[in-house]
């Protein structure tokens, strides 16, 4: 009855929280176009900033998910190009063209590259959302000879398995990057809030998930965090750092992309 009650569970629409914000403020960027070239790609937008200069080796942004303005801000604030991908809502949706193409991502790079005259090291990779679903299909393949380093900014869901807990081969691949993280090979940050969404493993869910594998307790703070979040945790080994916000609501997971380029200078 246990197992049966649980398939029927995994098989529903995730459940829409009831909660609202009633008590903290939500501030919100000021949509903005920052200057700059925008170069369509294969995949994506290329966003190079006008403070940016082509030539010799620097760092390149690549987010999944969520306004693109707002990490193309966060590359003018840091005179970083940037390619933004959106592909829809859910997380199959990215995950699709880079399981397709396992080649995908290096062209990618090679594209950006190319227009942008420069090459990219470190490619920093960032999710909000439903984003992860390309990252993970990402670590999956053969990545570059580039350094990679990984954000995920409220992002990482899972299936349940049949003993209703994390399914572990939804995160495996984020286990191995993290694992090389905590030895200082890796730099991988993951931002979540406490939203549940009932029928599948939440951001919280994973996260606790990947510190129990990892052998790691997590480590209690009460501070406020970017755009008025309310910091819970603050968990860090090597180059793995996991930051736990208050807040359950649509509005919580909101502030979550609106912090970009504040989370995005933790991946320097």
């Amino acid at each position: 009855m246990i197992l049966a009650a649980s398939l029927v569970l995994m098989q529903l629409a995730q459940n829409p929280s009831p909660m609202t914000e009633t008590t903290r403020a939500h501030p919100r960027l000021k949509q903005v176009e920052p200057a700059g070239r925008r170069i369509d790609m294969r995949v994506g937008r290329l966003f190079l900033p006008a403070r940016f200069k082509p030539g010799g080796k620097k760092p390149l942004i690549v987010h999944f998910h969520g306004a693109p303005w707002i990490a193309e801000l966060a590359g003018e604030l840091q005179r970083t190009a940037v390619v933004t991908v959106q592909l829809g809502a859910g997380s199959s949706r990215y995950a699709a063209p880079f399981r397709e193409d396992p080649e995908l991502f290096r062209k990618l790079l090679a594209e950006a590259r190319e227009m942008a005259k420069t090459q990219f090291d470190p490619v920093i990779l960032s999710s909000w959302s439903a984003g992860y679903g390309a990252i993970r299909e990402i670590l999956r393949g053969t990545l570059p000879p580039v350094g990679i380093r990984i954000l995920l900014i409220d992002s990482v869901h899972a299936g349940y398995s049949e003993a209703a807990q994390t399914d572990p081969s939804d995160m495996a691949e984020f286990l191995d990057f993290a694992r090389l993280a905590t030895q200082g090979k890796r730099r991988m940050a993951i931002v979540h809030s406490e939203i549940y969404p009932g029928t599948f493993a939440s951001t919280t869910e994973t996260a606790d998930y990947l510190l129990a594998k990892l052998g790691i307790r997590r480590k209690a703070v009460l501070r406020w965090g970017p755009m008025g979040t309310q910091q819970l945790s603050d968990t860090r080994r090597g180059g793995l750092r996991v930051m736990g916000f208050a807040g359950n609501s649509a509005p919580d997971h909101i502030d979550h992309i609106h912090a970009l380029p504040e989370f995005l200078k933790m991946m320097r």
